[in-house]
């Protein structure tokens, strides 16, 4: 393809410029790239205004954030590529989640920081505000293989329209993988990526959920409105991006925390909750979070590249006034028997205001599934606190620790299978323990888990190895009167990505996030803040 034209040329060819109205064609559109999309499918997919000179496509991967060609930002393609970081020269606005750009919903924002990939045509957009009612597409967490099928999609030219309002999409094959590129072939006649496509997504169906793997980059643009009639190629040559997920990671981090008003953070709970856990690796723990609102959110964890950006996107999994707002207590469940395949998730364990124990056996940024009541008595309304964690020799499952309102404590063993019918009484009622203030468990050191209690005199107590035994030795982590009277929520997980201990996050009374990298029993030393 590129011995017809030079490349810089071609690139260009695949850059929609914005024409007069009057030029645009009345024919009802037959889109090259496939039938016209079906009114909310990939909604993902957006489409750039570059101040009404160009036009160009793009994915949504996290509410804030969307990726595209730099090329698309490029002045002129004939002499450099060169995208310079921060606001876009021209005035950019993306419409995302509208399938007939024309139509109602969606949303329509500016664009306002661009940040270049140093070595790839890609550029990861910032948005002036979070998009929150369209779910972003997820990168491939698999590597690629030559022979699979992916489905493009974009706002381009199609068989007879200049500038369409409506999205297409089309499927296509992978032929071969390259150094950051790979090349496409259209699986049925008339498909092709065309001018106007630039910078959309290429992307994997997986069971109803789609995983980014490439951006619209060059194109024969064979049967496009417009191209030279003798074109008769319809490959493509996509970008890369399922070898790049940590540039976008580290990109997205810099925002995800920072625009929430973490005094709003009732409960959080860490978890394997997304499709990125790896045997072998230390990922960092996802973060659940219920909003005094009764939404919810889940906050992704990131490569464990830069200690402070522990989170890397967030995915809105229950709006305003849900019945998340009926949560009492929340703690993260581990309750399958396979954990050495990607697809492994966590649940939670919920003790709602009815009196109700109940666990999602599944969960994801997709939301809840499998609920399985584990009690339903008024009893249960006097479960304070609760915290999961492993403190019996069962590696597969979760513990479940239960604090009473009289003061006593409980352990139910192996919760995922047996529900909450096996009991083990750890204390007896204990005037001294209804201060308790919060309650979590983690593998802070030893091989069962321990109990991090703050009191409400501020001091914090680190319970090592905590078992069907009962508690069998403390160590202080703040004493009475500490600054620790102002923590509101404590949260147990791997949040810095090493498997040197558990680390401790901490949300404060005045909406500050912090936490405490590889607490163990002597102390609590490294905090590393996070918001404020």
């Amino acid at each position: 393809m590129t011995s017809l034209r030079p490349r810089a040329a071609w690139m260009t060819g695949l850059l929609a410029s914005a024409v007069a109205a009057s030029l645009l064609t009345s024919t009802p559109a037959h889109a090259v790239a496939g039938d016209e999309t079906a009114d909310g499918a990939y909604a993902f997919t957006a489409k750039l205004d570059i101040e009404g000179r160009r036009y160009c496509s793009a994915a949504l991967v996290e509410q804030e954030w969307l990726i595209s060609a730099a090329s698309c930002f490029t002045d002129d393609l004939t002499k450099d590529r060169y995208v310079p970081e921060g606001a876009p020269r021209l005035k950019t606005t993306a419409t995302i989640g509208r399938t007939d750009i024309t139509g109602k919903g969606g949303s329509v924002v500016d664009v306002v920081e661009l940040v270049p990939h140093k070595d790839r045509d890609l550029v990861m957009a910032r948005l002036a505000r979070p998009v929150t009612d369209v779910k972003p597409v997820r990168f491939s967490p698999d590597r690629l293989m030559a022979g699979e099928t992916v489905r493009v999609t974009g706002y381009g030219r199609t068989k007879d329209e200049w500038v369409p309002d409506r999205m297409h999409d089309a499927e296509f094959k992978i032929d071969s993988l390259g150094n950051g590129t790979m090349n496409l072939t259209p699986t049925s006649p008339g498909a092709a990526v065309c001018a106007g496509d630039t910078g959309g997504p290429a992307f994997k169906d997986v069971g109803g959920f789609y995983e980014l793997v490439g951006i619209h980059n060059t194109s024969g643009q064979g049967g496009c409105f417009g191209s030279d009639k003798s074109e008769t190629r319809r490959t493509a040559t996509e970008t890369r991006v399922d070898d790049i997920k940590g540039w976008v990671q580290a990109t997205t981090a810099r925002t995800v925390l920072s625009r929430h008003d973490w005094k709003n953070a009732v409960h959080s709970v860490s978890g394997d909750f997304t499709r990125d856990y790896r045997r072998g690796t230390a990922p960092r723990k996802d973060l659940f979070v219920v909003w005094a609102d009764g939404s919810a959110s889940i906050f992704q964890g990131s490569d464990p590249t830069n200690d402070s950006r522990p989170f890397s996107a967030e995915y809105l999994v229950a709006p305003k006034g849900s019945y998340w707002k009926n949560a009492e207590a929340i703690t993260g469940t581990r309750v399958t028997d396979d954990i050495s395949s990607g697809t492994h998730t966590d649940g939670l364990t919920v003790r709602w205001n009815t009196g109700k124990l109940s666990t999602f056996t599944h969960v994801d940024e997709h939301g809840f599934f499998e609920e399985k009541t584990l009690a339903y008595s008024n009893s249960w309304k006097n479960a304070r606190l609760i915290t999961a964690g492993r403190h019996t020799a069962n590696d597969l499952r979760d513990d479940l620790v239960v604090l009473w309102a009289d003061g006593s404590t409980s352990m139910y063993s192996d919760t995922g299978a047996n529900g909450v019918a096996k009991e083990t009484q750890l204390t007896r009622a204990n005037p001294a323990w209804t201060q308790a203030a919060q309650l979590t468990s983690g593998g802070f050191g030893g091989k069962t888990d321990a109990l991090v209690i703050r009191w409400n005199n501020g001091s914090a107590d680190l319970f090592p190895g905590v078992d069907t035994d009962g508690f069998h030795s403390k160590v202080n982590l703040r004493p009475e009167g500490s600054a620790w009277k102002y923590a509101q929520v404590l949260t147990a997980g791997t949040f810095n990505g090493d498997w040197s201990g558990g680390d401790l996050l901490v949300r404060w009374a005045d909406g500050n996030l912090s936490y405490y990298a590889d607490v163990d029993a002597s102390g609590a030393r490294k905090e590393i803040q996070l918001v404020g």
